[in-house]
């Protein structure tokens, strides 16, 4: 193609179209060109892009349609580099870009009008390890399992695409394009299109405050990053050049709810976007969230993960808050984790008072303006209980950060009893709280989840390896006990066992879960989110505790031993438990480790 063949496309139309129109944002390069073609194509179509005056590289090539295989050639580098915008990466994060048509897939849910969060059940799964398969097809055979749990939302974790076959997702490094090992873009829709035949709302965890080590070229391009965090280079969200940079992250997110129908998205680790900008990126991107809610005519869901313990993250923007629909509460899982595990070691020790998990349970944050051992500062603001409904904070037991940063991957229910993990979870499922599980949490599964990767860089796979062993070595743990991060082996022994489901203690846990579910969905006390509205009572030793909630008390017995509780008022039916309590009037004997909910 010659330069008077090149055709330059609307500066607000970027990114790779279906009808051969190419862009991409360079603005300091003196050369981009589009290279056309297989990855081994001997004589690949090389044609050179028009640069406008924001930084974008523009061409139009005549029959470039879908199935077309493309990279960049920056300045005068012979290697070619995928879109940063991607939409489909056959061949890996190291090959070349393919043109895709999201108008192409035939959806079947028109009827589909969305679920709003307020009075979810959410589930987080990974896919490469809910089936043996590891695959997004595989993983909708056990949807109706999640249907017959109760669940009302899917929390899929990072599906963006990440060097090698297996990964937890947050090595990402192509943020718009859909892991091929798990299916590729049509099998995350065909995913979706059966969730919401089912009923099952869908949340992507995404992930914009750092690039994966291993195919991470999006620098090269422009000034993406300015700066470090903690996993790395930062986003340049406030600096020189930003605006294109906050585009590429809001773009990203409006493009997996418009074309993959999804119903909202959980933003990981928020508090690592640094941004100095007036209005902050989480503003703007919930504002735009909102707009296209309303064009869909669906309920659109953000929820952040946040180290910051503020409240105003979930607060409306017009009452100075950032707009997001949620937040994740670590808060609640380390009370929750030292009350029924007895650990106190790091983080946990601020929550080894008796107090913290009542306190926690009715005020959201155990620190929320008062010091972190942990950190060594003050942290966090106090919740406005009467402003803030509790249905804007996830609440969990266990999530794949919680377990999969131990050394061994290992999961609450190795520590604790049966009646314990199941206490444990009828104060969550009983709390005002959004209650998210962890895949297979729901029936005491004994398979480990330790961190895995499969880096195809063999200096980086070392450098892992290595580092994973270092950084528990200082911790104590014996070289042994610690899982080879890169070995294959460790990603096997973290699937699921879905034959545990059946089996003996696993099918009593997995029924009580169903049933703690079904009864927070039938009796309105329970799901009522206002938090004015909910107290906890607990005796000195914080081992008995009583949720008061409306008509209805949820009284749990952490001892191994029985004990009394006086309640405020006379309860005069049981409505579920998992041992057999006895009642005198508005006293209530509770077996050790054992729950009881009741009407009063």
């Amino acid at each position: 193609m010659s330069q008077s063949e090149i055709i330059t496309i609307g500066s607000t139309a970027p990114g790779t179209g279906v009808d051969g129109d190419f862009a991409v944002w360079a603005p300091h390069r003196d050369r981009v060109r589009l290279r056309l073609g297989a990855a081994d194509d001997p004589a690949p179509r090389v044609v050179d892009m028009e640069r406008d005056r924001g930084g974008w590289w523009r061409a139009r090539v005549d029959g470039a349609g879908p199935g077309t295989d493309y990279a960049y050639l920056l300045d005068e580098d012979p290697v070619p580099l995928p879109d940063p915008r991607s939409p489909y990466q056959p061949g890996g994060v190291h090959g070349p870009s393919r043109v895709y048509d999201h108008g192409a897939f035939v959806w079947t849910d028109d009827a589909w009008t969305g679920r709003p969060l307020a009075g979810a059940v959410v589930y987080e799964a990974h896919t490469g390890t809910f089936t043996p398969e590891g695959t997004l097809k595989a993983a909708i055979d056990r949807l109706d399992h999640l249907v017959d749990l109760g669940i009302t939302h899917v929390e899929v974790m990072p599906v963006n695409a990440f060097d090698g076959v297996h990964g937890w997702g947050y090595d990402g490094v192509l943020w718009y394009a859909v892991h091929e090992p798990y299916g590729g873009p049509d099998a995350f829709k065909e995913f979706v299109d059966a969730c919401h035949g089912r009923g099952l709302a869908v949340l992507l965890d995404v992930v914009h405050n750092h690039l994966g080590p291993s195919g991470a070229y999006l620098p090269r391009f422009g000034p993406y990053f300015s700066g470090e965090n903690a996993w790395g280079p930062s986003l340049n969200l406030d600096g020189p050049d930003s605006d294109p940079v906050r585009r590429h992250v809001i773009d990203n997110a409006l493009g997996w709810l418009r074309h993959f129908h999804l119903d909202g998205l959980r933003l990981d680790a928020v508090h690592a976007l640094r941004d100095d900008r007036a209005v902050p990126i989480l503003e703007e991107l919930s504002a735009e969230v909102e707009a296209l809610a309303t064009s869909l005519g669906r309920p659109l869901s953000l929820i952040a993960e946040s180290d910051r313990n503020d409240p105003r993250t979930v607060l409306p923007r017009e009452a100075g808050g950032t707009g997001m629909t949620a937040q994740w509460s670590d808060d609640l899982h380390h009370a929750l984790h030292v009350a029924l595990t007895g650990e106190t070691h790091g983080y946990y020790a601020d929550f080894a008072d008796p107090e913290a998990l009542p306190t926690v349970l009715s005020r959201v944050f155990r620190h929320a303006g008062t010091h972190s051992s942990f950190r060594g500062r003050t942290h966090g603001a106090p919740v406005d209980l009467a402003r803030v409904p509790g249905h804007r904070f996830l609440g969990y037991l266990s999530t794949h950060d919680q377990i999969g940063n131990r050394a061994r991957g290992d999961r609450m229910g190795e520590h604790v009893s049966p009646g314990l993990l199941v206490c444990g979870a009828a104060l969550l499922l009983c709390s005002p709280y959004t209650p998210m599980i962890f895949m297979g949490e729901e029936w005491a599964a004994t398979t480990p989840w330790p961190f895995f990767a499969s880096f195809t860089d063999p200096d980086l796979v070392e450098g892992v390896r290595n580092g994973r062993r270092r950084e528990f070595a200082a911790l104590g743990w014996a070289e042994e006990e610690i899982p080879d991060p890169m070995d294959p082996a460790t990603r096997d022994a973290a699937v699921l066992d879905w034959s545990q489901t059946e089996a003996d203690v696993h099918a009593l846990v997995l029924e009580t879960y169903r049933s703690l579910i079904a009864l927070r969905r039938a009796e309105p006390d329970l799901a009522d989110p206002r938090l004015d509205r909910f107290a906890v009572v607990a005796s000195g030793d914080g081992r008995q505790l009583v949720l008061v909630r409306g008509t209805l008390r949820v009284v749990c017995n952490l001892a191994s031993d029985g004990a009394e509780v006086e309640l405020d008022a006379v309860p005069h039916e049981l409505l579920l438990a998992n041992g057999v309590p006895e009642i005198d009037g508005a006293r209530v004997a509770v077996p050790g480790e054992c729950f009881a909910i009741l009407r009063v």
